[in-house]
């Protein structure tokens, strides 16, 4: 309910407007001077201000100024009798919102008050919409300032605080089990455990009892009674990583704890309950699966209930400097180095590699600089890109590395010649079976200056 104060030193007038503005809905609060306005303006929460002109000790103007010392954002009506524009002009370029000529009616005052009611909730949703917009979501241990990372952190605020089960899904090594970590930080069950379990590190025989725990006897080695991840992770979440690859007779038994919330264990007959979120990832086409009849399609749908895409990282390539920051953090004092940072030339190299591995590659890639670096800074030179193809690749020769262009990949390949060449341009065109001219020329493209007087 909006609240309004009234400020009036006519009493009949303050009475008749506190009557018909509490029957429009209005929360009224009254004063009958400036001084007196001011205090319940202090410290009560007032939507609107209606007040006269002309009051004792103060005039409008300067009633004006107070009142927005005191809250700058809550509109203002004035009611005067004195019914010049000149008046009129000054109130509103004095922070008045509206303003009302004495003598009106009362079903012109509820229009005027009704009208700056609404125009200010209005203004407050639209500014809850800018800072929502704007809003910079930070958590630890996840470097997130591009826009499409913004949004998937976005989608964590919304659903953590949730029991929906979410899958998540990204390339190999886009950060999918820190996504699934901070849904659960964020969430209600955050004082209780998070169990991983990766889907492909345990050989199909072995999944199920590692999911759901076996009893003694249950099968040749099985001397004692052990638990599973889902009763581990009672009052928690389970992250289950590839989800793609469990096998068709255990997803049936997936199925039936994400519907049911209850299980036995391997060999045994007690039914158990848990109280377990599920947040699942894969780095497959789930879709494809379906198709191809080695995803059940009713755990499809059970899992989906709250997709997050994470983007791979050349999608989103202005967090390579923070994410370089804070690898060089990490791995900063376990190479005994004074590293103090990474030059602009070597940071320009990673922004445009393709990065096949994503995140986890870069971390790789920092930490491997780190422990040769053999300066205070590490350089394009200390910087080793993986550009061969990928082992075991059936794709024919010369294609393009996944998520490479062809400028891209012509861009890398120059970069590659510098460095081997030792930043000799005579040689780097040599390597690429260019003319210097022409090496002279691709530079200037990728905005690598070309000191005439270097070899």
């Amino acid at each position: 309910m909006a609240s309004v104060l009234i400020v009036e030193d006519e009493p009949k007038m303050l009475r008749l407007l506190e009557l018909n503005l509490g029957e429009e809905g209005w929360t009224t609060f009254s004063a009958g001077d400036a001084e007196t306005g001011l205090k319940i303006l202090g410290r009560e929460a007032i939507d609107l201000v209606l007040s006269d002109f002309k009051l004792p000790g103060m005039n409008g103007l300067e009633f004006l100024d107070a009142i927005h010392r005191v809250n700058a954002e809550v509109p203002v009506v004035l009611m005067t009798a004195y019914g010049s524009v000149e008046t009129a002009v000054e109130a509103m370029k004095k922070g008045a919102s509206n303003y009302v000529l004495k003598p009106f009616s009362l079903e012109e005052i509820k229009l005027v008050v009704r009208k700056e009611r609404d125009a200010h909730r209005l203004r407050v949703e639209n500014r809850t919409l800018r800072e929502e917009l704007g809003r910079r979501y930070e958590y630890p241990n996840l470097v997130a300032r591009s826009a499409k990372m913004q949004e998937v952190l976005a989608a964590v605020e919304r659903v953590a605080p949730t029991n929906s089960t979410v899958l998540i899904g990204g390339e190999s090594g886009v950060g999918k089990e820190l996504i699934a970590r901070a849904i659960h930080q964020r969430s209600r069950r955050a004082s209780g455990p998070f169990v991983k379990i990766n889907c492909t590190a345990i050989p199909e025989n072995l999944l199920e009892s590692e999911l759901f725990g076996y009893e003694r006897g249950a099968f040749t080695g099985a001397t004692a009674t052990k638990p599973g991840k889902f009763e581990l992770a009672d009052k928690g979440s389970l992250f289950l990583d590839e989800i793609g690859d469990v096998p068709q007779i255990t997803q049936a038994k997936l199925l039936r704890v994400l519907q049911e919330r209850e299980f036995e264990r391997l060999g045994g007959t007690r039914t158990i309950k848990v109280d377990v979120r599920l947040v699942a990832a894969t780095n497959r086409d789930l879709r494809a699966a379906l198709e191809q009849g080695t995803f059940r399609e009713d755990l499809y749908y059970r899992l989906n209930v709250v997709p997050i895409d994470v983007p791979p990282l050349r999608e989103h390539a202005e967090d390579i400097p923070g994410l370089v920051e804070h690898f060089l953090a990490k791995y900063r004092g376990e190479s005994g180095k004074q590293i103090r940072g990474v030059t602009p030339q070597a940071i320009q190299l990673l922004a445009n590699f393709h990065w096949p591995g994503n995140v986890r590659e870069l971390e790789n890639i920092i930490e491997r600089a780190a422990a040769f670096a053999k300066g205070e800074w590490i350089e394009a030179g200390d910087i080793h890109l993986d550009t061969g193809p990928a082992k075991g690749s059936n794709a024919p020769m010369g294609f393009l590395p996944p998520g490479m262009t062809l400028d891209q990949w012509e861009d890398e390949m120059i970069r590659e010649a510098l460095r081997r060449s030792g930043g000799n341009k005579s040689q780097a065109a040599r390597l690429l079976g260019l003319s210097r001219n022409a090496l002279r020329y691709r530079l200037s493209k990728i905005g690598i200056a070309d000191d005439p007087e270097m070899p």
